[in-house]
């Protein structure tokens, strides 16, 4: 919990109160649906909830803003990215039921207002969005292929509408497609933490 205090010290005492009731929550539905791998779910502040607010240090949504999280798994990025922007609807999505199950029963666990679910494959998924974010292990190409349809044309950000993603490692050949248009965003550079070495957030407008 203090990881996120120090990136994220004016969070108010109730998000406080629910990122820190996620380790819990986290921990006994591991137990039951592996969601997180068994060795890293002692990491989940460093390798997931701060992971995924990685995000929030490229782009303050705009209240009112509709982000699709595609290939949510157990709920990253899309319910830390939740409790940090209580005004902000966050549509999870992932074709593994037992994984959405355990996404949508921490996020009631912890009283989240702003988060619907939704378990099917991606090219199912037809409502639209001002961003679609992931941290799906998909190629970039083919994530855009997919969400392409899933953008809306209404803008309300500082940014233009489109896709949003964590990624790891070695990115050249990945965003070849769209070099032109696509920016990284080096997180090293806003977190310590080693873990963070090679960690971008990847934005492509569309």
């Amino acid at each position: 919990m203090e990881l996120i205090t120090k990136y994220f010290p004016n969070i108010t005492e109730s998000q406080k109160a629910q990122f820190a009731a996620l380790y819990d929550l986290y921990m006994d539905w591991n137990s039951k649906i592996n969601v997180i791998s068994r060795k890293d779910i002692t990491n989940l502040y460093e390798h997931h909830v701060l992971h995924s607010l990685g995000i929030a240090r490229f782009i303050n949504f705009t209240p009112g803003s509709h982000v699709m999280d595609l290939g949510t798994g157990g709920g990253f990025p899309g319910i830390p990215l939740a409790i940090l922007f209580p005004e902000v609807k966050f549509h999870l999505v992932d074709s593994i039921g037992k994984k959405v199950r355990v996404a949508t029963e921490v996020a009631q666990s912890i009283g989240l207002q702003n988060v619907t679910f939704r378990h099917c494959r991606a090219e199912e998924e037809k409502a639209k969005f001002d961003f679609v974010v992931s941290r799906a292990v998909m190629p970039l190409s083919d994530l855009l292929k997919i969400i392409r349809k899933n953008i809306s044309t209404e803008q309300k950000n500082p940014i233009p509408n489109g896709l949003i993603c964590l990624k790891g490692g070695e990115l050249e050949k990945e965003t070849l497609p769209v070099k032109n248009k696509t920016i990284i965003h080096d997180l090293k550079n806003d977190f310590t933490e080693e873990f963070f070495e090679t960690k971008k957030v990847v934005y492509v407008p569309m």
